[in-house]
Order: C-alpha cells, then sequence, then structure tokens
C-alpha cells in the first residue's frame, strides 16, 4: 500500500483490466474451439480407416487360407466367411494335425461414426456380398466387404460409405 496526498491505495486490477483480460481469454477459446472439433473429427477418420483395414485384412486372410485348402469350403461359395463373428470364433484348420482353429479377428472393430453406442460391432457395418456390386452393395450369403453406414462426408471430401 501506498499514501498519495493522504488517500490509501490498494494494489490490484481494475474492473477495466479484468473486463479486457477476460474477453481476450473468450476469444482465444473460441478460436481454439473449432480446432479442437476438427482434431477430434480427425482422430474419428483415423480409427474408422484402422478399422477398415483390420476387416479387409481379416476377410482376404480368409479368402487366402480358403484358397490353400486349410478352410473347409462350402459347396457353390466363393470362400468368404457367412460373418464377422466367424473371423473372431476362428475355423479348424483342415492341415493341421492338431485340429487347431485358425482366427482372424481377435475382436470386431467398431464404426466410430456409428451413432448407437449400445449397438454390438458387427452390428455398426454394412455388408457387401461377394455376388453384390461395389457401387451398391447389399448383403448376401457372405461377407466380401464391409462400409460405414454413416451418411456423413469425411474431411477428404468422400462420403464415409465409400471409403
Amino acid at each position: 500500500m501506498t499514501w498519495a496526498r493522504g488517500v490509501r491505495r490498494h494494489a490490484g486490477f481494475t474492473l477495466i483490466e479484468l473486463l479486457v483480460t477476460l474477453t481476450l481469454l473468450a476469444i482465444l477459446a473460441t478460436a481454439a474451439m473449432p480446432l479442437t472439433q476438427l482434431n477430434a473429427r480427425r482422430n474419428k477418420e483415423q480409427e474408422l480407416k484402422l478399422a477398415l483395414r483390420e476387416i479387409r485384412s481379416a476377410l482376404d486372410e480368409y479368402k487366402r487360407a480358403g484358397d490353400d485348402g486349410r478352410i473347409e469350403k462350402v459347396a457353390n461359395g466363393n470362400g468368404y466367411p457367412r460373418n464377422l463373428q466367424q473371423l473372431v470364433d476362428g475355423v479348424e484348420d483342415r492341415k493341421s494335425a492338431e485340429k487347431r482353429r485358425i482366427f482372424f479377428l481377435r475382436r470386431i472393430p467398431r464404426d466410430p461414426f456409428f451413432p448407437d453406442a449400445s449397438a454390438s460391432a458387427a452390428a455398426t457395418w454394412g455388408y457387401r456380398s461377394y455376388q453384390s456390386p461395389a457401387d451398391a452393395p447389399r448383403e448376401g450369403d457372405d461377407v466380401y466387404d464391409v462400409y460405414p453406414l454413416s451418411p456423413e462426408t469425411g474431411l477428404n471430401g468422400r462420403p464415409y460409405r465409400e471409403w
């Protein structure tokens, strides 16, 4: 405290200084919010890419194992699994003397953009059978490919359904 002309002054900030500081902080927070949302979206897109790669690699490995004679093929089948759960549950290796099982996935990854968190991981994907065309995927007797069900568009301008 200092004494000037007999008046006692308190050390501290004035109301104007506090208001200016709070206004500057609000402007900075407003500018940072879109960057945070963009970063969160990028992270979800990265999760989606990894999940698609994991499932598609497992489908390819299943098909390769069938072509190599390690998996019993269904009559008139094309070598792809009936559902994703079959990749997790595994199938018997016909070339193994101990009747070992071949597993292709530890778990089914979730689509990070699927809105219902209570849905099973397998229900978060759209399925394309071997017989369906690429531009109009539909389910069938097997799972040839998976795609996200989200109607949104990615940061790259392509709809997630086309990833």
